[in-house]
């Protein structure tokens, strides 16, 4: 073990200089305290591990594949494979076999550690591929061996000192694969030297350390878990309670209390339509009255403070008052209450959900980044938020506007390039090291970056009209909480039309509500829920400008899932594939009645 004097050039470093600095503090848990781990525990462990992997064959320079939920497992085995100088990656829980061997046939590792429930499609996807060892974490399925006979496989000349501080900053750390919204997913080669960069610039704005508590419950494949809930925690010694079922994030904060939060805008758009509801409920007039003033005094609050402006000291002698009596309780009732710092991003949200999450005094921060850039480029600060923007670049990382209003950023964030393919790195990054992020933006005058769209996804209609499909799909999921996934059309065309998809879950709330039976797609043609989705999308179209409004959409029986034919498996809308393979309903939308 060591002390840490300066600071760490490797995640290797971090990790050793943390364990010994908090041995007896927990570094991982789950819920209910069923598995625990001490930092001390944690860097036991990672030993035995990262010696068993040294004996099934893993060199420096090699990559480890992971396919699990999240749980404590995930933290010891990606820890292990860095102290072993190798790479892990993590893939999709939802992707299927074949996409599971494109992008194993990448990465090119012999060793797959994965979970009992994961075993059947990984032996469909590991044929062909340069797998030859399967870790099960839980299990013991024929094929594979267990976590115990991994720390069995140890070579017991292994020098488990030597090899981790011989990894270099420069040196291979993850590969990320994009959620390949426009073809197969991309390797992004991240570097120890790329995520300690990242953990620098972010964490002096937002203070992660040994007290501080975050629930990880977003996919490990993504970066900005990566990050957020396994590198920065082993940097500075934040506990993690892992959490092995998304839908039930919202439910488990009341346990957990997490000081810091992250979250995407689905999460978001349930917790105020979990609210709304609420409320609606409520049967005390004076109650619901009370509630719905305070939030308002909070709403307005938020906007001023976000518009720069001084508030009125009558409206914080107000927001004293709301926050006391009710904005306080609702903090406390989602479990949200002691939250310092928390961040949305992965995709925009509603301008208007943002505003409702700071009117209940959640310091919540839109943040901007990409694989490529090692997850975070711009963030609000948690005491100067501006609704409507990604904030203002990290320290060390530069961006611009290109001539054709194309995000650029350089600095130390930018990946190594991406795996096996020269020809997309140089594309992405120009010859001056600036690289191409595909979003147009804006940059006001104090640095804060507003995103239009996607460079590739603007809507230009008939009439030469540009308009982000991003901002009104924002405002009909604002406006309409069952909605499990919305895409604007309107390229070429006279007016903009929707398609829409309900979320089975709060489906299911609405049809409990109302007293209505019968499967999804009976319940989707349901008359109360279709006036319910109409006065939603009316609503969406009062905060639109007129020629951005909806003028016809089509509510469709079937589930949009993550890894689907719609959706990325962190839930971008796959626009082209969508076109396609509802090109007649769009093609109805657009005939004369």
């Amino acid at each position: 073990m060591t002390t840490r004097t300066t600071a760490p050039t490797t995640l290797c470093q971090a990790f050793q200089a943390t364990a010994a600095k908090y041995p007896d503090r927990v570094a991982l848990r789950t819920p209910d305290d069923s598995v625990t781990y001490t930092w001390r525990a944690y860097a036991d462990k990672v030993r035995t591990l990262t010696a068993g992997l040294a004996g099934l064959g893993v060199k420096p320079g090699d990559t480890v594949g992971l396919m699990l939920t999240n749980r404590p497992e995930f933290h010891l085995v990606d820890t292990a494979a860095m102290h072993a100088g190798a790479a892990a990656f993590s893939i999709y829980n939802s992707l299927t076999a074949e996409q599971i061997t494109y992008v194993l046939g990448n990465a090119g590792n012999k060793v797959m550690i994965c979970e009992e429930q994961f075993v059947p499609v990984l032996q469909k996807a590991i044929p062909g591929t340069a797998v030859e060892k399967l870790v099960c974490v839980d299990g013991h399925p024929e094929g594979t061996i267990t976590l115990d006979e991994l720390e069995a496989a140890a070579d017991p000349s292994f020098d488990f000192d030597a090899t981790w501080q011989a990894v270099e900053p420069s040196d291979l750390l993850t590969l990320i694969y994009t959620s390949g919204t426009t073809g197969p997913p991309k390797g992004v080669e991240l570097t120890h030297a790329n995520l300690i960069a990242e953990i620098e610039a972010t964490a002096p704005i937002l203070n992660p350390g040994p007290d501080d508590r975050l629930v990880s419950y977003l996919p490990d494949a993504h970066i900005a878990n990566r990050w957020g809930a396994h590198y920065t925690s082993i940097h500075t010694g934040m506990q993690i309670t892992t959490l092995d079922d998304l839908k039930q994030a919202i439910a488990v904060l009341p346990t957990v209390r997490p000081t810091m939060f992250g979250a995407v805008p689905q999460v978001w758009y349930k917790l105020k339509g979990a609210i709304d509801k609420t409320l609606a409920d409520e049967p005390s007039p004076v109650k619901k009255k009370l509630a719905l003033w305070s939030i308002d005094v909070g709403r307005k609050r938020a906007r001023l403070m976000s518009d720069g402006k001084p508030v009125p000291k009558v409206l914080e002698l107000q927001h004293a008052l709301a926050d006391k009596l009710v904005l306080s309780a609702i903090r406390k009732k989602l479990g949200l209450d002691q939250v310092r710092a928390a961040v949305t991003g992965a995709a925009a949200i509603s301008p208007e959900v943002l505003e409702f999450v700071l009117a209940l005094g959640i310091p919540c921060s839109e943040v901007w980044g990409m694989s490529e850039t090692s997850a975070v480029v711009t963030l609000n600060r948690p005491d100067a938020i501006r609704i409507g923007t990604v904030g203002q670049p990290v320290d060390g990382v530069e961006i611009k506007i290109a001539e054709d209003g194309e995000l650029l950023v350089r600095g130390p964030l930018l990946m190594k390039g991406y795996r096996n393919d020269p020809e997309k790195t140089a594309e992405t990054i120009d010859a001056a090291g600036w690289l191409h992020t595909g979003d147009i933006a804006e940059i006001d005058a104090d640095g804060y970056v507003k995103l239009i769209d996607r460079k590739k996804e603007l809507i230009v209609n008939a009439a030469g009209k540009n308009m982000s499909p991003t901002n009104i799909e924002g405002a009909l999921r604002a406006a309409c909480p069952m909605l499990g996934g919305a895409v604007a059309i309107g390229n070429d065309r006279p007016y903009n039309v929707a398609l829409l998809a309900l979320d089975p879950d709060a489906l299911a709330a609405f049809a409990a509500e109302h007293g209505l039976t019968g499967a999804h797609e009976e319940l989707v043609q349901n008359p109360l829920v279709v006036e319910a989705v109409d006065k939603a999308v009316q609503v969406a179209n009062s905060k639109l400008a007129r020629v951005e409004q909806i003028k016809k959409y089509k509510l469709l029986p079937n589930i949009w899932e993550p890894s689907g034919d719609e959706l990325t498996p962190t839930m971008k809308l796959k626009r082209k594939p969508i076109d396609a393979k509802y090109a007649e309903e769009i093609d109805k939308l657009y005939e004369k009645n």
